[in-house]
C-alpha cells in the first residue's frame, strides 16, 4: 500500500463533499490498507484511518496495515463502527454502493442514522497499476505460462477435462500461486461451444480442441490466459476458425494505446470475425481490467466509451463458438502504454498440434 493511494482516495472523497469513506470490498480494503484478511472495515477520512475486523485477525492486520489504527470490534462490528463515528463530526459518510448488500445497507443505516450515507465507486481508483502491481501481475502471469507449458506434456485422448484442471491447479500451487484466479475452464471438443465451460468429466478423444482459461494469485494479484490446442492433427475447419480468432485477437493488440476506447478495439476484433462470417458466434466482450479482482476495470467491450490510459491492465480474449462442434479461444494479458502496449503472456500462441 502506498500513500499515493490514500491520496487519491481523500481526492475523490473532497470531489464528492465526503466527511470519510466506509471501505467493505476486499480488493479496496486490501488495496487501500495491504490487510488481506477475510473480515473486516476500514474509515477513512482526512485525518484518520482506522482498520475493525476481529480477534483472528489483529497481529496480522498490525504486519500488513502498520499506517493504520488497528480496532478489534465485539460482537458487531456496525457498532464499534458507530461509536468511532460518532466521536467525530461526520456529516456525509461513502459506502461502497455496488459491493455493499441491502441488509449491510439497513444496518449502516441503523447504527449511522444522524448521517448522510451517499454511495461511491471506488474500484476506478484500482484502475492504473503502480510499477509494484505490475510487477505482481508479471510473476502471476509467469506462474500461468510455466504451468501451461507443463500442461502440454500431460494433454492426450483418454484423460478428463477435470484432470487437466487438477493439474493446471496443482502445477501453479507448486510455482507460487496462492489458488486459482477463478474456476479452471477446461472445455473440448464439442463442449468449447460454451465459452466458460469449466473443466468437467468429458475424456479427451483424439482430434479435439482443448480449449483452457486459467490463472495464478501472487500477492493478490491475478493473471488470466487462455489457449486452445488440438488433441492430435488439426482438421481444416479447426485451422480456419483458430487462424480468424489468432488474427482477430494480434490486430486488436497491435491497435491497443492509450487513449483508444475499449469500444474501439472491441470492434477491431469484433469486425474480422464478422467478416470471416461468425458474427453471431462471438458473444462476449474481447477483455477486461486484471489486478486486485480477475475481473475489473477497464474494459474492452462494446460499452466501454473511456479512454484508455498507460499502465491499465487488460486482457484480450476473442473466440469463436459453434454449436455442437467446439470453440477457440486465445487470451493474453498487456499492459497498456502511450505508444502501444505490452504484451505479458509468453505462451506459444502458435496452433499446437499434441501428436
Amino acid at each position: 500500500m502506498t500513500d499515493q493511494r490514500l491520496i487519491h482516495l481523500r481526492k475523490l472523497m473532497a470531489e464528492q463533499g465526503l466527511d470519510a469513506v466506509i471501505v467493505t470490498k476486499p480488493e479496496n480494503r486490501r488495496y487501500f490498507s495491504g490487510f488481506s484478511g477475510s473480515a473486516g472495515m476500514l474509515l477513512i477520512s482526512e485525518q484518520a484511518q482506522i482498520l475493525f475486523t476481529d480477534f483472528r485477525y489483529i497481529e496480522q492486520a498490525k504486519k500488513q496495515a502498520p499506517d493504520y489504527e488497528i480496532v478489534r470490534h465485539g460482537a458487531s462490528m456496525f457498532t464499534t463502527l458507530a461509536e468511532h463515528i460518532n466521536k467525530r463530526e461526520f456529516v456525509r459518510v461513502g459506502f461502497e454502493s455496488d459491493y455493499v448488500t441491502w441488509d449491510t445497507h439497513q444496518k449502516l443505516i441503523e447504527h449511522l442514522s444522524r448521517l448522510e450515507l451517499r454511495p461511491i465507486n471506488l474500484d476506478m481508483l484500482r484502475k492504473i497499476k503502480e510499477q509494484a502491481e505490475l510487477k505482481l501481475i508479471q510473476h502471476a502471469v509467469q506462474i500461468a505460462d510455466a504451468a501451461f507449458d507443463h500442461i502440454l506434456t500431460i494433454i492426450r485422448p483418454g484423460i478428463s477435462e477435470l484432470e487437466i484442471a487438477l493439474q493446471l491447479e496443482y502445477q501453479m500451487r507448486k510455482l507460487g500461486s496462492e489458488k486459482p484466479a477463478f474456476d479452471t475452464i477446461v472445455a473440448s471438443g464439442f463442449r468449447g461451444a460454451l465459452p466458460h465451460g469449466q473443466a468437467s468429466d468429458k475424456i479427451i478423444e483424439a482430434g479435439d480442441f482443448v480449449t483452457m482459461d486459467f490463472g495464478a494469485v501472487y500477492q493478490g494479484y491475478h493473471s488470466d490466459i487462455t489457449r486452445t490446442v488440438v488433441a492430435g492433427k488439426a482438421t481444416n475447419k479447426q485451422r480456419e476458425i483458430y487462424d480468424i480468432v489468432l488474427n482477430a485477437q494480434l490486430a486488436s493488440i497491435a491497435a491497443l494505446t492509450a487513449t483508444k476506447t475499449g469500444v474501439e478495439i472491441d470492434l477491431i476484433a469484433r469486425q474480422i470475425i464478422a467478416d470471416a462470417g461468425y458474427a453471431d458466434n462471438f458473444g462476449h466482450a474481447l477483455g477486461h481490467g486484471v489486478g486486485l479482482a480477475i475481473h475489473e476495470e477497464p474494459r474492452l467491450s462494446s460499452a466501454y466509451t473511456d479512454e484508455l490510459a498507460a499502465n491499465m491492465v487488460v486482457s484480450v480474449e476473442p473466440g469463436i463458438y459453434l454449436p455442437d462442434w467446439g470453440g477457440v479461444r486465445i487470451e493474453d494479458l498487456v499492459v497498456i502504454s502511450a505508444a502501444g502496449c505490452q504484451v505479458l503472456t509468453a505462451s506459444n500462441k502458435k496452433l499446437i498440434e499434441l501428436n
